[in-house]
């Protein structure tokens, strides 16, 4: 008998199996049975339903990790409508964009980022919107607390197939304007499914929230952490202090982190007296740049966490590697961690090829170069209104494939290990920046005449913007600006973490008999010293 794949399943179990089980504790200190985090979903639901939201209909969540999140995730799941969550680190105007672009009938966002939403209110096709703290919000906004208090737990779950778009995760506009990633039930099922193996987690786990919900829905965690009946422990911001604080106190077992807040741990560590885990044993989860060798040892040895890197991309659900391969490795050598900074290989039911210009697999040879191909259940369906760039990125090199857009080689055992970048991406503390959009703004400044942007190494972030700057003077040694302006003038411009971290103002560009710029003269130079072209710390 075949019964269709439902992300609303998730809760339904975790009501069903574990209703007066411990569910959540909030930002606030509050805690939340299953049953009690489900009742102020369906109340979510019945809300939305009496505000005119039916399924098709896209709700907008911006929010840090806290229980509102949760709530409104599958309050809006259980109507059949899209959850579309927002990058709270985006600008007015790329809110503007999003919601226009998705045609979201109605926003939650929290208190401390409502007012992005409402600078672009006039210009934004919605009508409903909410906070969980409207008096200090500026604006006509409900207040979260007193929709759900008037409203009943009864609403309408209309039928539901496991083949309807369910969630529209956005890009980060490297390339352009960001992308609509749509996501049926039924690849947010089997991705969670996914997660659920490959990060081992059970009923018993104590999960901290440290990993964006945003992030392509929190990596698939809002489904699998709550499907197995675990716990969520929610944050409303990221410090080395409270996670350790909630390691202790809460028996944290699992949290996720990029290489940039392992770092932040590490540093916290070296200059505090702190205990690392608390009542249970501590697992963690990292991506986004492979962390270096040194960072593993001390995780591990140290800490005494167990890590494993995954790799994956907003369009693939993200995750599809593990590096996880403990038949490659003792839980004792010191070798485990030359395998543990790979990307790894491919999870279960998932596809990952490595392969060269023409479409065919590298050899395993751990030195031949080529793209990584990604077939499986957890890929998007396509992207919002944009057949062209869906039917690029399925068939570039090998049809129907996602075409990740990074070099890599394989070794003898199957691990993947990414060298270098195909596309303009800097991935800085687990957020894709483009070189391209950082060119186009230090070109609109009237003392820069060229300029080109690349990764360069950085032991906080794993890799950080970098400048090469041709001023209009045509003097490096007297460009007419400083290098501190440049960088304020970037942050006035764009999203703070796509900040420049540095500038180096030189009297030419490196370029090809033709005029182009060669990046990867520059990329060679910055990173002699590493092991790869991609941020390791």
């Amino acid at each position: 008998m075949r019964k269709p794949l439902l992300t609303t399943e998730f809760l339904d179990r975790a009501r069903r199996d574990y209703g007066e089980m411990e569910a959540v504790v909030a930002t606030t200190g509050e805690r939340f049975t299953y049953n009690e985090f489900g009742d102020r979903a369906d109340r979510f639901s019945a809300a939305l339903q009496a505000r005119g939201i039916e399924k098709g209909d896209t709700v907008a969540v911006l929010d840090p990790n806290t229980h509102y999140h949760l709530e409104a995730a599958y309050g809006i799941m259980q109507i059949g409508a899209v959850h579309t969550p927002l990058n709270y680190r985006l600008l007015p105007e790329d809110f503007e964009y999003i919601l226009n672009d998705a045609e979201v009938t109605a926003v939650f966002a929290d208190y401390e980022l409502a007012e992005k939403i409402e600078s672009v209110r006039d210009s934004v096709p919605t009508e409903v919107f909410i906070t969980n703290d409207a008096g200090e919000v500026d604006g006509e906004w409900e207040d979260f607390e007193t929709v759900i208090d008037e409203s009943g737990p009864e609403y309408d779950r209309p039928e539901m197939d496991e083949d309807d778009v369910i969630t529209i995760n956005y890009t980060s506009g490297t390339t352009g304007d960001p992308k609509g990633v749509m996501r049926t039930h039924r690849t947010e099922t089997l991705h969670a499914y996914l997660v659920a193996v490959h990060q081992e987690i059970s009923d018993d786990d104590v999960y901290l929230w440290t990993l964006p919900m945003f992030h392509v829905n929190g990596w698939g965690h809002i489904y699998a952490i709550t499907g197995m009946g675990a716990k969520h422990v929610c944050t409303r911001g990221i410090n080395a202090e409270s996670i350790f604080t909630a390691i202790n106190g809460e028996g944290v077992s699992y949290l996720c982190a990029a290489p940039t807040v392992l770092n932040m741990l590490l540093d916290y560590y070296d200059t505090h007296e702190v205990s690392t885990t608390g009542a249970a044993d501590v697992r963690v989860a990292t991506a986004g740049s492979a962390p270096p060798e040194a960072t593993i040892r001390t995780v591990e040895d140290e800490f005494g966490w167990y890590l494993k890197h995954v790799y994956g991309a907003t369009e693939t659900g993200p995750l599809v590697t593990t590096s996880d391969a403990r038949r490659y490795f003792e839980d004792d050598d010191d070798d485990r961690f030359a395998v543990k900074k790979t990307q790894g290989m491919g999870y279960l039911g998932t596809d990952v090829r490595v392969v060269d210009e023409n479409g065919n697999d590298v050899p395993e040879d751990g030195e031949t170069i080529g793209e990584i191909v990604v077939r499986g259940n957890q890929v998007m369906d396509r992207y919002l209104g944009k057949p062209e760039a869906t039917e690029e990125a399925f068939n570039d090199r090998v049809e129907g494939y996602y075409h990740m857009g990074d070099l890599a080689t394989v070794d003898e055992n199957g691990m993947v290990q990414i060298q270098d970048r195909k596309k303009d991406i800097i991935v800085s503390g687990g957020e894709n920046i483009s070189s391209i959009e950082l060119e186009d703004t230090l070109f609109e400044h009237p003392d820069v005449s060229e300029v080109a942007v690349i990764p360069a190494p950085s032991e906080e972030w794993g890799e950080t913007p970098k400048a090469f700057v041709v001023p209009e003077s045509g003097d490096p040694d007297s460009p007419g600006i400083s290098a501190d302006e440049l960088t304020d003038f970037t942050r006035d411009n764009l999203a703070s973490y796509k900040t420049v971290r540095r500038v180096e103002f030189v009297a030419e560009l490196p370029t090809t008999a033709t005029g182009k710029v060669q990046k990867y003269e520059l990329r060679e130079r910055e990173w002699e010293d590493e092991d790869s072209m991609v941020g390791q710390g």
